[in-house]
């Protein structure tokens, strides 16, 4: 995709994140920054990656996770003069990435209907938290918000009546990443679309659209039977046992599937007398009685360690896995063979870590090219080698505070 330009005028999450994925494939992503405060998620630390002797940068942990690969420059476009320069870079830009309230750059010049008078083909996509349309379309979007609006949160948890029971929203903003996949989606199709009949068009992406779409067979779950699904925490409603155990050292997985796994569990586990109690012998009973019979597995799990366990059911053919905290993913095997961790020169660390595109190609696949850019890293040069800026007017508009 390196003849590909994206205009990256998003912040926080959703749209830098949809940004960073077409540039991994080789996007030039031009990401248009506050002057002097840049991106919010800039000052959303610490963690703050650490220069070579220890101390910490100006690079929040958070803004490195979405903003890879991309040329960082400073514009205010409240100016006039920080206006046009946006006008012109959207000129030379095949897609423009947004995410202001519904509206609110159209009193700039810099929405979709003034930008198409200087690119007719461009495609444009605005991301916010409800939309274009509808009676919330004026609402600020924050994932937290949308993931209890939408429904995730009815359905994510320990169930209700049980210990810690109640919602519980999901450790990271999944609302967030599943619209800036979706909107990337979302790019590539019209971009797939102008290649062949030279329209441009515009991309309505909303927070609560997609967290509404990703509930999945749940959403037909409820639209078959009329009846909402509950929270079931880390058990399963139709399956026992199929659910997280915690052993003398820390947590498994133990996904039991068919009533020859359960006993090879409980023979595993030292307890074979209990594939052959009635109560317990067939999934529909041991679904009936879960309240006894998983107390008593909970006991005989705890007393082995993690690894164990997990040695043992996998040659027993158990399905299981470890619930491993982040340490521990980064130091898996099969995490390290799929070259997930990567690192990149970076002008102030010295290094950055960072995780690599998850997506595996033959052909065409995905680099990690450059290091989340400094604030304005790049301001001078875009302005000099895209719209051919001379030196004194980049330092007239500095001087202005347009850049």
């Amino acid at each position: 995709m390196s003849h590909i330009r994206v205009l990256d005028l998003t912040r926080v999450l959703a749209g830098p994140w949809c940004a960073q994925t077409l540039a991994d494939f080789g996007a030039d992503v031009i990401k248009i920054e506050r002057p002097e405060t840049g991106d919010d998620t800039r000052h959303w630390g610490p963690p703050y990656l650490k220069t070579p002797a220890g101390e910490d940068t100006h690079e929040a942990a958070y803004y490195l996770a979405a903003n890879r690969n991309k040329r960082s420059v400073t514009v205010d476009i409240a100016t006039p003069e920080g206006q046009q320069i946006v006008r012109e870079l959207a000129a030379q830009s095949d897609v423009v990435l947004e995410n202001y309230k519904a509206g609110q750059l159209k009193k700039y010049g810099l929405d979709y209907e003034s930008l198409k008078t200087v690119k007719p083909d461009l495609v444009y996509c605005s991301v916010t938290g409800f939309g274009q349309t509808g009676p919330y379309a004026q609402r600020a979007g924050y994932d937290f918000i949308v993931q209890g609006i939408g429904g995730f949160m009815s359905i994510t948890g320990e169930r209700d009546g049980q210990p810690g029971g109640g919602p519980q929203k999901a450790g990271v903003a999944i609302a967030d990443l599943m619209t800036g996949m979706y909107a990337t989606i979302g790019v590539l199709t019209a971009l797939a679309h102008r290649d062949r009949t030279g329209e441009g068009q515009y991309i309505d992406m909303a927070l609560l659209d997609v967290q509404v779409a990703m509930l999945a067979n749940m959403n037909t779950n409820f639209l078959a039977s009329g009846k909402p699904p509950v929270r079931w925490g880390n058990a399963h409603p139709n399956i026992v046992p199929y659910q997280t155990f915690q052993t003398s050292d820390g947590w498994i997985i133990v996904a039991v599937g068919n009533d020859g796994q359960f006993r090879k569990f409980v023979e595993t586990g030292g307890r074979p007398e209990l594939a052959d109690d009635p109560r317990f012998a067939a999934n529909p009973s041991r679904v009936r009685n879960r309240e006894v019979l998983v107390p008593i597995l909970a006991d005989m799990v705890r007393a082995q360690g993690k690894h164990e366990w997990i040695a043992a059911l996998e040659a027993a053919g158990v399905p299981c896995g470890p619930i491993n905290d982040l340490g521990e993913v980064f130091e898996d095997p099969q995490v390290l063979a799929r070259r997930m961790q990567i690192e990149l020169p970076h002008p102030t660390a010295g290094a950055v870590k960072l995780v690599a595109s998850p997506i595996k190609m033959s052909a065409t696949p995905p680099e990690a090219r450059t290091h989340p850019p400094l604030l304005g890293e790049h301001t001078s040069s875009v302005l000099a080698d895209v719209l051919g800026y001379d030196e004194a007017k980049i330092a007239r508009l500095r001087a202005s505070k347009a850049i």
